[in-house]
């Protein structure tokens, strides 16, 4: 008689250890670890049967990782070039960001191909899905609905419908019958997303899956999840801006560092194939404390506006508020500012913040974010538009970034004639005019924005009326 073997597994990644110990030892996680019994198979499985015979590499057609595009182009851009068949995509983000919407409109374009298409509610009625469909333009007679809790009903509608796409939000409100926990628990999303991610492979059936994610932005449920499925997407959005973002974190079928933009707006979502106009503001006059600069989302350029504000302040600590930007790298720069550009900011108050909601994390916005202040300290706006491009460093050095050609490309593709780059940038453009500055305190010189009192008269200037 086999004997019970007793170890302890770790309910988020799978990981057993003989003992007991109160750190996983493979994804890190606290508490995680569960007694397992298992019972040792007295057979071999050198005998088992396999799926299909071992062929030479070249002779593996190509046609079976062929894509399909979904009728959305900025989601085709972060998939890769679309869904292919068999494939399994996690689309994770916070309650209200519209996966729920986006993926309906995925769901209507695909049927609008003639394929048939199955979406599973778990969370909304099917009225409640259908008004929305009718509100967004999202109704095709091959998109069929179905509100369903149970995977044994989800895998018979797959059996009964056949379809060619399985839509299922979401992963975490389904359960499996006689599986431990409630809905959302760990063994039941993993129960659940083994089952859909066999179906896939299988029936070579495109699955989406919408997920939720934690209170600090990571998918919620075991990390399992995440190494189950395919393509794993980030959906994010600030509630008070219309801008929303799909990031690939992971991608088997293409690039991992894609950016896809949408804009949610009263009649559903929309596609912004060109996106920079969202993070700019539309003034004739330039004013002080304003500076563009080209950030770099993934692989994909976006024009970014930087505003400053700079002001007395009576208190003892002078306040330090940004939004869209790191407070402590803004910190950073304006202590470069300080001591490398005799920029005085010791008493006054700065308020540094980006234009339409968006999120800058690129360092090649520093410099950008040291114009902008030093701008509105000196109360002097730039009087022809220009690009900002570099990362400052504590000496007040302005450092290379990656994709500078990229970037200064999408500068000259929107109309703008000159730049400030790092030294070593080598850009060489037609139409484009590009400066390099060394320092921080160089190009504060060179677009003057030092009191008069404080410029150095041998410094040089940049005439801009050029």
């Amino acid at each position: 008689m086999a004997k019970t073997a007793v170890a302890h597994r770790c309910s988020e990644c799978g990981w057993t250890s003989a003992r007991w110990v109160g750190r996983c030892n493979q994804c890190q996680a606290w508490g995680s670890m569960a007694p397992h019994t298992s019972t040792p198979s007295r057979g071999s499985v050198a005998g088992a049967a396999v799926m299909s015979a071992a062929r030479p590499i070249r002779d593996v057609p190509l046609h079976e990782a062929a894509s399909t595009p979904t009728g959305v182009g900025e989601l085709d851009r972060v998939l890769g070039s679309g869904l292919v068949a068999g494939a399994v995509v996690l689309l994770a983000g916070e309650p209200g960001v519209g996966k729920s919407t986006l993926l309906l409109d995925v769901a209507a374009r695909w049927a609008g191909g003639g394929r048939r298409t199955l979406y599973v509610s778990a969370e909304e009625s099917a009225a409640q899905v259908r008004l929305r469909a009718g509100r967004t333009g999202a109704l095709h007679d091959q998109l069929f609905l179905a509100a369903e809790t149970d995977l044994g009903a989800v895998l018979t509608h797959i059996e009964q419908l056949d379809p060619e796409l399985l839509v299922l939000d979401s992963v975490q409100a389904v359960t499996v019958s006689g599986t431990d926990g409630v809905a959302g628990g760990v063994a039941q999303v993993r129960e659940v997303t083994n089952a859909l991610v066999r179906v896939a492979k299988q029936r070579r059936l495109p699955v989406l899956l919408v997920g939720h994610v934690t209170k600090d932005g990571t998918v919620a449920g075991p990390r399992l999840l995440e190494h189950l499925v395919d393509v794993v997407l980030s959906f994010e959005g600030d509630r008070h801006s219309g801008l929303r973002l799909v990031r690939a974190t992971k991608n088997r079928f293409g690039p991992a560092d894609e950016v896809g933009c949408f804009e949610m707006t009263e009649g559903g979502i929309r596609e912004v194939a060109d996106p920079s106009h969202l993070f700019t503001s539309a003034r004739a006059e330039p004013v002080p404390g304003t500076a563009l600069t080209v950030t770099q989302e993934g692989r994909r350029p976006l024009l970014g506006e930087l505003q400053a504000l700079v002001a007395p302040s009576a208190a003892q600590t002078p306040r330090r508020v940004t939004h869209g930007l790191e407070g402590g790298r803004v910190s950073v720069i304006l202590a470069v500012l300080e001591r490398k550009a005799k920029v005085r900011l010791h008493n006054k108050e700065v308020y540094v913040s980006t234009v339409g909601g968006a999120r800058v994390v690129d360092p090649a916005a520093d410099l950008a974010v040291a114009l902008a202040v030093a701008s509105a300290a000196a109360e002097h706006a730039f009087h022809r538009p220009l690009i900002a491009l570099g990362e400052v460093g504590l000496s007040g050095e302005v450092r290379r970034v990656a994709g500078v050609e990229r970037r200064i490309a999408e500068a000259a593709r929107l109309g703008f004639g000159l730049a400030l780059v790092p030294p070593g940038s080598n850009i060489g453009l037609r139409g484009m005019r590009a400066v390099e500055v060394g320092t921080v305190a160089a190009a504060v010189d060179l677009l003057q924005l030092r009191p008069p009192k404080r410029r150095d008269p041998e410094a040089p200037r940049l005439r801009l009326a050029e």
